[in-house]
């Protein structure tokens, strides 16, 4: 064979090696709008695992890390540099919608993107390390009204977030000036976990599905969740609520999905199906379960209702607390 014939060979092998891997599926992309661990990562992971487990990709969610702003770096970005990227989810949760209703994802409102699915939802809590002087909620409110700058609480966010709103509503029923506790702003809930344990904080402003891992390892507990009623998950019965200790604070967590404002219809649609036959399988639910959340399904219009009625109920909340105008 001459060199001339071994050449063309070799470009035409290149040529079909070329057109086979354009060919392959692009792998979907789940961005986890926070550092790893806490709840953004966990419904990446709970949704690549359930869309494969029943066969409704191709190949599995690879999942991407963009920290920033708890979710207004991600937010951001996909609403002005990667809006109509057919096959990128990012993950939200009802704290996300609290920051914009405050401003904090900049010129973006909720109209910003396109809302795709709701699977499964938390519930706001306390936490403290296993070996906290603090008992009970009473211990922890004794010493807050003894001295609010003496209890380090680590929080997801700055002062108006999620962690911060659930705990200030719990002060002020209980007679304390939110705006002198002692918060420590961090990146998600796995740093809240993680400081707790180190004990660079001596309480967590978290939610339950945040805490599981160090939970069921012993290293902290939970003094109080901000559910309903009592949950009858393992380990979680025995945990009181704020309501019946008095305190008439409930905040659900929502874990969610969305997907860039320039995404087709076809494309939305496409993972709007998707999801929907997600949520109605059992298998789902036992999944769901595994990942410690409790059921909560919503998708398209209804979800992009709900978003806009939640917005407007967190602007009034913000108001209330003197956070915004």
């Amino acid at each position: 064979m001459g060199p001339s014939i071994r050449r063309a060979l070799l470009a035409a092998a290149a040529l079909l090696l070329c057109s086979a891997r354009a060919a392959e599926p692009h792998a979907a992309e789940c961005i986890v709008p926070a550092a790893s661990g806490g709840g953004f990562d966990l419904v990446c992971k709970l949704a690549r695992e359930a869309l494969q487990e029943a066969g409704l990709t191709r190949r599995p969610l690879r999942l991407a890390y963009m920290p920033g702003g708890v979710g207004a770096v991600a937010y951001n970005t996909i609403a002005a540099q990667r809006p109509a990227e057919p096959d990128t989810l990012v993950t939200f949760s009802s704290g996300s919608l609290l920051n914009i209703a405050l401003g904090k994802f900049g010129r973006f409102d909720e109209s910003a993107v396109r809302w795709l699915a709701v699977i499964g939802t938390s519930y706001g809590a306390l936490a403290v390390r296993a070996d906290s002087p603090y008992k009970t909620l009473d211990d922890l409110l004794a010493a807050l009204r003894k001295d609010p700058d003496s209890v380090v609480i680590g929080a997801s966010g700055t002062v108006g977030s999620q962690d911060w709103m659930q705990l200030a509503l719990l002060a002020r029923l209980a007679g304390i000036d939110p705006r002198e506790l002692h918060h420590v702003a961090l990146e998600g809930g796995g740093e809240i976990s993680t400081a707790l344990v180190a004990g660079h904080v001596q309480v967590g402003s978290t939610d339950i599905s945040d805490s599981m891992p160090h939970l069921n390892g012993g290293a902290i507990r939970l003094l109080v969740v901000f559910a309903e009623r009592r949950l009858d998950e393992p380990g979680m019965a025995a945990i009181p609520t704020a309501r019946e200790l008095g305190y008439d604070v409930v905040w659900p967590v929502l874990r969610g999905l969305y997907m860039g404002p320039g995404v087709s219809d076809a494309d939305y649609r496409r993972w709007k199906d998707a999801f929907d036959r997600l949520l109605a399988s059992e298998d789902f639910a036992r999944l769901r379960d595994r990942y410690e959340l409790f059921p909560y399904a919503l998708t398209g219009e209804a979800l992009e209702a709900h978003v806009r009625q939640q917005v407007a109920r967190y602007r009034e909340m913000a108001r209330d607390f003197g956070l915004i105008r």
